[in-house]
């Protein structure tokens, strides 16, 4: 096979006549060139095309048809969102343990692209950093409100209220740890686990097995050749939809919370022409970093993005209540563990509007994000092996992730149940966290480094993403041309402006959660793929780390 910008594989090729780029169509429009797969990429534009003129003409039917989406797959399905999403944390933690666990990607004597603080901060700031944002503060207030309101039941003998398991009903200390463990175990392994499934099985497929990067090669174990035919255009093309769809509702979240903070800081309007211009001109700026590359536009964010994130994170520590801080990290950790068992329990639920619309919602959310999530983590982890790849990818950011939602979702609690200061709890999710910092000193300075954090983040999602699209739509190639990407990172944004016009945050959540149904039984497929491809991997003990 010929190679377009990846490393030669060194360990185990696949025998295949396929050669990369065989079904593209390329050429030039004027100065700019194209270089697409086709039909992967015609049939994926025409459809978003269709999708944002239909939106846009229609927007009270589009709104309807969104809220439809949304009852009937959180509804009939959570029970499936439950139990995939625990059947990759096992997968994932077995493997660490297995003597797969050794195989490098890359082959032995491949080396990592990226040092480690590099390497943390984009899995970072792709992963979830405008969510982390947004929910930091919000979620916990959220969880900790309606667990300490009880259970309520309607004429229907259904319960009515949002409380994760059975609440804790007027009890404060109860009620934080619940609110802290249910919001660990929306951020913690099983969001991690689903993009490391994605992420190794590009890798491995990729680096060690010499395929394109696309999802379809990582099916060349169950369909052998027929992955360069229309069963593979049918899964990359899938993964197209989930990626465009799970960045436009982060990209929603981050407009309305970018717009949020500028009206507390500065009183700019509160709307949809706000929120609009706001996702016009962030996109813009995420062009420009999509002309600047890899190393020169995402990592350098990531990084910068990273440090903010920390000196955010460490004046909320220091000038918040250190000590019940630093405590609630072990103790929501703990509590984590506590309930996650009856949390991950997929069958037998009462407490139904939780299941349906926080648990099934993240996690189709997640899955949405994974093609994206995991070809970019592929993308910066070769030369890492199988159990350094998984521990820093499940582990390393789960741990990040509950140290995050400790101080900034622990300061908020500790404002409501220390000192009774409801502000944030009273307001709008946007802008809990803005009025979580007015609490604290420097509250305008820490304002406007939480809205840059959600530009900054806001642009590495949309930069990282389009670069996935436009690799899954060129057939596998990373150095098609850079129009491409352009066209992939306008798009994204057109897609979160018209969501946001024909439905609000409201469509963004049915749309990711639809999009996420079907990818859903491409991720359990690539657990018997990954497992197959490291088989082959230990067949020759040369090939081991």
């Amino acid at each position: 096979m010929t190679d377009q910008g990846l490393p030669e594989p060194v360990p185990s090729p696949i025998d295949t006549d396929y050669e990369l780029g065989q079904d593209n169509v390329t050429g030039s429009v004027g100065p700019i060139g194209f270089d697409v797969h086709n039909p992967v990429f015609a049939i994926s534009g025409l459809a978003v095309v269709a999708f944002v003129f239909y939106t846009l003409a229609l927007p009270e039917q589009a709104a309807g048809v969104f809220d439809m989406l949304f009852a009937a797959v959180t509804h009939r399905f959570d029970w499936f969102f439950l139990t995939a999403a625990n059947i990759f944390v096992i997968f994932c933690l077995a493997l660490i343990v297995s003597p797969w666990g050794k195989i490098r990607l890359g082959g032995p004597d491949a080396t990592p692209d990226f040092g480690y603080v590099g390497w943390f901060a984009m899995l970072f700031a792709a992963g979830m950093g405008i969510g982390l944002m947004f929910y930091g503060v919000s979620e916990p207030l959220s969880h900790f409100t309606s667990s300490f309101g009880g259970v309520t039941v309607g004429e229907d003998g259904l319960r009515t209220d949002w409380a994760p398991l059975g609440g804790a009903e007027g009890d404060a200390e109860a009620s934080m740890r619940l609110g802290m463990a249910a919001t660990i175990f929306h951020w913690g392994l099983h969001p991690w686990a689903i993009y490391a499934v994605v992420g190794l099985a590009l890798a491995l497929f990729s680096y060690n097995k010499g395929l394109p990067l696309t999802i379809r090669s990582a099916f060349h174990p169950l369909l052998g050749d027929r992955v360069w035919g229309w069963p593979g255009h049918v899964i990359d093309i899938l993964a197209v939809f989930a990626t465009l769809f799970g960045l436009a509702t982060s990209l929603g979240f981050g407009a309305t919370q970018a717009n949020a903070g500028l009206n507390a800081v500065f009183g700019l309007p509160i709307g949809p022409v706000t929120e609009v211009l706001l996702i016009s001109g962030i996109t813009a700026i995420a062009l420009v970093s999509v002309l600047r590359g890899l190393e020169g536009g995402v990592k350098r964010l990531s990084e910068i993005n990273m440090g903010l994130a920390i000196i955010l994170l460490l004046f909320v520590l220091l000038t918040g209540p250190t000590l019940a801080l630093l405590a609630g990290f072990f103790d929501s950790l703990g509590a984590y563990f506590v309930y996650l068992p009856a949390l991950s329990n997929p069958v037998g639920r009462t407490d139904t509007n939780f299941v349906q619309g926080w648990t099934a919602f993240y996690w189709a959310w997640w899955i949405s994000w994974s093609p994206f999530v995991g070809m970019f983590i592929a993308r910066v982890s070769r030369g890492r092996t199988v159990r350094e790849f998984l521990i820093s990818v499940l582990l390393i950011p789960s741990l990040v992730c509950v140290l995050w939602m400790s101080v900034f979702g622990g300061a908020a609690l500790q404002q409501v149940v220390a000192d009774a200061y409801t502000a944030a709890q009273e307001a709008d999710l946007p802008l809990q966290l803005f009025k979580m910092l007015d609490a604290l000193p420097l509250a305008g300075l820490t304002s406007i480094i939480g809205i840059v954090l959600v530009v900054v983040f806001f642009v590495t999602s949309s930069d990282s993403g389009s670069l996935v699209i436009d690799t899954i739509t060129s057939g596998g190639k990373v150095d098609a041309p850079a129009a491409q990407r352009v066209f992939w990172a306008c798009f994204e944004g057109a897609v979160a402006i018209v969501l946001l016009l024909g439905g609000g945050l409201a469509a963004l959540q049915s749309m990711v959660i639809s999009t996420g149904l079907p990818f859903t039984l491409v991720l359990l497929a690539l657990c018997y793929t990954i497992v197959q491809g490291l088989r082959s991997e230990l067949d020759a003990p040369a090939k081991l780390a």
